[in-house]
């Protein structure tokens, strides 16, 4: 899980503040150097780290934070505050231009994910009410238009491409093609570089000048950590990036690339990758990712994959079956597809306020489970659903040899800890 080191860390300092009905000067001092260590260690760069800890320092030894009737509550407060100030202070959307079609340029290094988390975030778009094409203007890399038009057909977003054309000729001829198709956004998948790669870093000078891109997007991996704040101040100085996109910050438990990014270059984290499907990519919000740093939960991000999961008009409907005594294994297969969309146990055990997410370590969604559940329930009739006591031996056969199962086996809950 995202930070989870550093917020394990973190709890760890504030509790002992806690214990102690007032504070002093020397114990906020104290408290201030094992977060000094904690964000060290969790990669943040160094000089961000002296500038937190001397802003939190400053605000955090004044009288009404000393003498007030919860001193250790209002250092977490300003811990808090000064979080979000480092990361951005509040969402940036992504720049949309006034004339279609708006280009988004993809850049970074090797690695960090740009192809898929692009196809992410025009499908993304799409459920914005946009009509996204991808361009594929990575010629360099063996495969990587076929799996852009792989991804592309997974989501069912149109993806255009020239083969190993100049990728200046590629994208130019991209934002035409757009025009004449009706597609309001155009995605530049660009090769992965190094940034000391002039010749490169050049080709991409030459994409931008040509096609005049409203958003230059630097896709980072979130997992290189302070490599990730020098790629993006050299492509940041050679580019003028518009934003970030942080990826695979399911896989750092460190995090330190969050929280320098922003402080050290002065660019917004717009989005972030958190998973290999195809559907996980969330806005950044900073202050819900400081909530969750400092272990306070997530609740608006939490509501809000609910709602993307649960139709709001089915959920009161299933409601009133189950008060009349009439829920069905339909009602049931509805809920356990929203549920399975909702994602990783881990990942929303974080986002509940005093839940302690390590507890969960380890608990999975045992999909196999839930697959074979469903092709069962599917393989039965509507009348078989609601009524399952007419389910005789022979339905049984027939429900088994069309669900791919054995009358003898059973099957395990959908849900269980491993």
């Amino acid at each position: 899980m995202a930070f989870e080191s550093l917020s394990d860390k973190l709890s760890a300092a504030f509790k002992k503040l806690r214990g102690k009905g007032r504070l002093t000067a020397a114990d906020v001092k104290e408290a201030m150097k094992e977060v000094r260590m904690a964000l060290l260690e969790a990669d943040v760069s160094y000089k961000v780290v002296k500038e937190f800890t001397k802003s939190v320092t400053e605000r955090a030894s004044g009288a009404d934070v000393l003498e007030a009737l919860s001193p250790a509550q209002q250092v977490i407060k300003i811990v808090n505050e000064e979080l979000v100030k480092l990361m951005g202070s509040e969402n940036q959307r992504l720049s949309i231009g006034s004339k279609s079609p708006s280009v988004v340029m993809l850049v970074g290094l090797q690695g960090a994910g740009k192809t898929t988390n692009g196809a992410k975030l025009a499908a993304y778009m799409r459920k914005q009410g946009k009509r996204p094409l991808l361009a594929a203007c990575d010629i360099y890399r063996p495969a990587a238009i076929k799996q852009l038009e792989t991804v592309g057909k997974q989501l069912d977003i149109p993806v255009f491409q020239m083969g190993t054309t100049n990728p200046v000729d590629i994208a130019k001829a991209a934002v035409e093609h757009a025009k004449k198709h009706g597609n309001d956004l155009v995605f530049l998948d660009t090769a992965g570089r190094l940034h000391i790669d002039e010749e490169l870093m050049q080709e991409l000078q030459n994409i931008r000048d040509e096609v005049e891109p409203s958003e230059i997007l630097l896709v980072v991996d979130a997992m290189t950590g302070q490599d990730a704040v020098n790629a993006a101040n050299a492509f940041n100085d050679a580019l003028g990036v518009t934003g970030v996109m942080l990826t695979k910050l399911d896989g750092d438990a460190r995090g330190g690339a969050a929280l320098s990014i922003k402080a050290s270059t002065d660019k917004p984290i717009k989005f972030i990758g958190v998973g290999e499907k195809l559907d996980q990519i969330e806005p950044f919000y900073p202050d819900r990712m400081a909530s969750r740093i400092l272990g306070m939960g997530d609740v608006l991000t939490l509501i809000e994959k609910a709602e993307q999961s649960f139709d709001e008009k089915k959920a009161l409907e299933m409601a009133e079956r189950m008060k009349a005594n009439r829920f069905s294994l339909s009602d049931y297969l509805d809920q356990m597809r929203s549920l399975k969309g909702m994602g990783d146990i881990n990942d929303l055990a974080g986002m509940i306020p005093g839940v302690d997410a390590k507890a969960l370590k380890g608990a999975k969604v045992d999909e196999k489970g839930m697959a074979r559940i469903e092709a069962i329930i599917l393989s039965m009739t509507e009348k078989e659903r609601t009524h399952p006591e007419i389910i005789n031996p022979s339905r049984k056969k027939r429900i088994a040899a069309g669900s791919g199962q054995t009358i003898g086996r059973r099957c395990k809950p959908p849900a269980q800890a491993v």
